[in-house]
């Protein structure tokens, strides 16, 4: 071993000083002044870029979208006065701090983060109403129909409630949501009677699912269930209010465009032109639907951004046009700006005949902004505009942040204008005057910004279609590369020409010839969709790496100096956090009747008993990345069972029991790692147990198991306790079953037509 020695001056090295070492070997060694110097100026000149007037506007709804997020994390419900005042306080410090160039921004980013956190508080309270929390059987219901869907094999109407009589009820919501058998929907306006059994609204069916619940809430709709019988049509004790009136003209009208398109143009092809103009999408079969989505398309049949910037667009391009061939008004009028207001009604329009949901009222605000900029002579497509669309659209609906279509809309729009702030000059450097050349092109440029927008939105998506859906497209770039012209091209102008012609009686060779477009869509979806490895499947993954990939893609999407690539290494990292996630080896329903084990080959295999539970089996199926269906016959191959329950074996050979009866709790509490029931179990047992008691306090339950102990996630966290999530009340005793009158068969839902929810749970 060399003897380490001191040296003079301090320094130290080996058989002599470090100063006496080479200089060009020190240099190599360890950078000199100069280079961290260098680093130290050329990063405070990033940091100045990135932090430049008016760089620092798009964080602002980022700062406010957090906050909404926080809220939405919260364990308790907030006081609203609590919420109010930290936005005011952190409002007023940000005034105060106005004249300080680094406390300011900091101030600023502070109040907007509580200013979202205080919207969100603000809107659950204003929308307060009750919840159902435990199923009601036999319930009279009467009250206006505020909404009908129909659906491929049943129809499904919201009601508001005006009279309400139930033997048993904790809660009487305001608002039921009811399915009923197909073709018994009664219109939007009328006033109805009939029983029905009434459930609370869906639960996450796993810890990190879709929270059902909380999706209802906002639409304030307080119970859901399934008539039983008929319904019967009964003259309103009080005369119908505005907005009732509104909405059932409104239906009225999309029933009638949708009756005349689907009678012109039949099958799929109609079905989907339907959705494109009236957004009544839920008459497409579920071949063609999950064609669409496999294959990347599925955004077609949601009315969203791309088809409001479509319709929009051609009233803006046609009315300008037509202006244009007036030479007083083009030469001496701002046509431009009158084009942009018939665009605008043109929008507003289409807004209410599609059914406003929110995802189209997103797309209506920000396509508003854009217009209302040309109006007001400001650039239409910046990230400016999209921070003010973005603010705009939590402001009204703070709930959408954690809606899967609000995070894909702008994460694909964010990505999209950053990449042609970034620059495509070589598309239009270059081009020669003659006429041919521009013409080359023109055609080239389309096509390249129309691969490069299809690559980039799908990136930007990715991460948020593998949270929500597990599943990724990997030929969506191909598909909507060979679709999307069509349908920008062809299909929605034809569909725009037969709505305006409908007064006329001259629109049906527009709906065939839309419909003729839709077809090409279709045969694409179907090929991409069959192509080999075109269903990505991707386990589900926490909300962690989904929160540190969109910290990434804002970095990279809002920073202009080369710090951006910091966000490119947090997608990285993210991407490869989710791909690494571990995943349960059990997973218990609510009720605790439905269980999946992990098998030695990896695979779940699925215990489930009685009606409504396929819903759940494929949850847990596509959460697990297995491309089995529900009704596959090998799911529960790794159970076997008797009259008193079930077993399984876990991959290191230790049993999983499902007690059905009392009997079985003495040998399987001796036996078993985890010993699952929906009754009580016994004050002693040597297994971990999971019973009716946990469950009700939890809801659906994921174990993963670390050594010797069970790591136990619940659907509902201990502790939780919000509006749409309620602890469930403790009955002393069963309540009694109530007897239902037999019911005739024409609004009586069949049990496999029932959406989750709707049936028994």
């Amino acid at each position: 071993m060399a003897d380490w020695t001191r040296g003079q001056g301090g320094s130290r090295g080996r058989t002599g000083t470090w100063d006496a070492v080479d200089p060009r070997r020190r240099a190599a060694a360890w950078p000199d002044a100069d280079f961290a110097r260098s680093f130290a100026v050329r990063f405070r000149d990033w940091i100045v870029a990135d932090t430049a007037p008016g760089r620092l506007l798009p964080w602002l709804p980022i700062a406010f979208g957090f906050g909404i997020v926080v809220y939405f994390s919260a364990e308790r419900e907030p006081a609203w006065w609590a919420a109010l005042g930290l936005a005011i306080g952190c409002a007023a410090i940000a005034v105060l701090a106005r004249r300080r160039p680094v406390g300011f921004p900091i101030a600023l980013g502070l109040a907007a983060v509580a200013a979202g956190f205080a919207v969100a508080t603000l809107k659950t309270r204003t929308i307060a109403h009750p919840i159902l929390a435990l199923p009601a059987s036999n319930v009279l219901i009467e009250g206006f129909v505020e909404q009908r869907d129909e659906r491929e094999r049943s129809d499904r109407i919201v009601v508001r409630i005006v009279k309400l009589d139930a033997a048993r009820m904790n809660e009487r919501p305001d608002r039921v949501r009811v399915s009923v058998r197909k073709g018994t929907a009664p219109p939007v306006g009328t006033y109805v009677s009939f029983r029905a059994r009434l459930n609370p609204p869906l639960a996450p069916l796993r810890p990190g699912g879709y929270d059902f619940a909380r999706d209802l809430y906002f639409q304030r709709i307080g119970a859901v269930g399934f008539v039983l019988g008929a319904i019967k049509t009964l003259d309103p004790p009080a005369p119908r209010g505005l907005w009732l009136r509104y909405a059932s003209a409104i239906e009225h009208l999309r029933d009638g465009i949708d009756a005349r398109i689907r009678a012109v143009v039949p099958g799929d092809k109609g079905a989907i032109a339907s959705a494109l103009i009236t957004g009544k999408r839920d008459a497409i079969t579920a071949p063609v639907n999950d064609a669409m989505y496999i294959s990347g398309l599925g955004h077609v049949l949601s009315i969203s951004g791309y088809h409001m910037v479509i319709v929009a667009g051609v009233v803006f391009v046609v009315f300008r046009a037509l202006l244009a061939l007036v030479p007083a008004l083009a030469s001496r009028r701002p046509i431009k700006k009158w084009a942009a207001v018939a665009a605008l009604g043109a929008a507003a329009f289409y807004l209410v005949l599609s059914g406003a949901e929110v995802a189209t009222q997103r797309a209506f605000i920000m396509t508003a902004i854009v217009l209302i900029a040309v109006m007001i002579d400001r650039a239409a497509l910046t990230l400016r505009t999209l921070a003010i669309a973005a603010i705009a659209v939590m402001v009204v609906a703070p709930q959408a942040v954690v809606h899967p279509s609000f995070q894909m809309s702008f994460a694909a729009t964010l990505a999209l204008i950053a990449i042609y702030q970034h620059g495509l000059s070589w598309t239009i450097a270059g081009a020669d005057s003659s006429v041919g050349s521009r013409i080359a092109l023109w055609g080239g440029r389309q096509v390249a910004n129309l691969l490069l927008g299809s690559l980039v939105a799908g990136l930007a998506t990715t991460i948020y279609i593998a949270f929500h859906f597990h599943r990724l497209t990997p030929y969506g770039l191909i598909a909507n590369l060979l679709a999307m012209p069509i349908v920008s091209a062809w299909v929605m102008p034809m569909g725009l020409l037969g709505l305006v012609a409908i007064p006329f009686g001259l629109d049906g060779d527009l709906w065939r010839l839309m419909g003729a477009g839709i077809g090409w869509m279709i045969a694409v979806a179907n090929w991409v969709a069959a192509l080999p490895g075109a269903v990505g499947r991707i386990p589900a993954f926490g909300i962690g790496p989904l929160l540190v990939a969109s910290a990434g893609l804002v970095l990279l999407c809002l920073l202009k100096s080369p710090l951006r690539w910091c966000g490119a290494a947090l997608i990285a990292l993210a991407s490869i956090v989710a791909l690494r996630a571990p995943q349960p080896e059990v997973f218990i329903a609510a009720d605790g009747l439905s269980l999946a084990v992990r098998q030695p080959d990896g695979r779940l295999s699925i215990h489930k008993i009685g009606t409504g539970t396929n819903f759940t089996v494929r949850e847990w199926l596509a959460a697990d990345a297995d491309a089995r269906n529900a009704a596959d016959q090998t799911l529960p191959s790794g159970f076997t069972c008797d009259a008193l329950g079930c077993i399984a074996k876990l991959p290191d050979g230790k049993s999983v029991a499902l007690v059905l009866r009392p009997d079985a709790f003495a040998e399987d509490c001796g036996r078993a790692a985890l010993v699952v029931t929906p009754r009580d179990a016994p004050p002693r047992c040597d297994a971990t147990i999971v019973d009716r008691n946990r469950l009700r306090a939890g809801g659906a339950l994921a174990l993963r198991r670390d050594a010797e102990r069970w790591e136990i996630s619940a659907a509902r966290p201990p502790g939780q306790d919000r509006p749409w999530a309620r602890s469930l009340p403790q009955p002393s005793a069963p309540p009694a079953t109530p007897t239902v009158r037999p019911a005739p068969r024409d609004a009586t839902p069949r049990v496999e037509d029932l959406e989750p929810g709707d049936g028994p749970q």
